[in-house]
């Protein structure tokens, strides 16, 4: 069986036994668990090794969550992980819920790079443009990097609309590499 396919079928029985009031909460406290899953070698090595028992792993997961805010259910949750040793499917499990939460809100989260930090009418006006152009709310994430030299990188779902003066270029070298 595929992960995704795993992650979103654990995310949506997460999705389905929380109410809508608990739902960012358990958002962020997945978000947080899974990246903390993904960073940290102690915590693999705690779920991974057969050194802790069922009950050491479950103790350390829900009290991961208890502190990141997760509620009684989404801490229930993260203990039938454990014990169906399905832990390592954590990041993609919130990746997935995620999408749910957005789906449900009906915004849809938009990731925007630019080579330099956008002025506050250029963010607002991106926001616009896109909310009529995808009809819906959009929750933007900005960052910058300036290897991009110049331009905009925007992530709508997985698609990458690159309008960078670096993808430019590279496509330049790559047109005259081939003559």
């Amino acid at each position: 069986m595929k992960k995704t396919s795993v992650a979103r079928r654990y995310a949506k029985a997460l999705f389905e036994l929380l109410d809508q009031s608990s739902l960012a909460q358990a958002r962020a406290s997945l978000t947080a668990l899974g990246e903390a899953l993904q960073q940290s070698t102690d915590l693999q090595h705690v779920m991974a090794s057969p050194a802790f028992t069922l009950d050491d792993k479950v103790r350390v997961l829900t009290e991961l969550g208890r502190r990141s805010g997760c509620p009684p259910v989404g801490q229930n949750f993260l203990s039938q992980l454990v014990k169906t040793n399905r832990v390592v499917f954590l990041p993609d499990i919130a990746e997935a819920f995620g999408a749910m939460v957005d789906q449900s809100k009906g915004t849809q989260p938009v990731e925007i790079v630019s080579a330099r930090p956008l002025d506050p009418a250029v963010h607002e006006q991106l926001k616009t443009r896109l909310r009529t152009s995808l009809k819906r709310e959009v929750e933007l994430a900005v960052h910058t990097d300036p290897a991009l030299l110049a331009g905009l990188q925007i992530k709508i779902g997985s698609t990458v609309y690159d309008s960078s003066l670096r993808n430019r270029l590279n496509s330049m070298k790559t047109l005259l590499m081939r003559e």
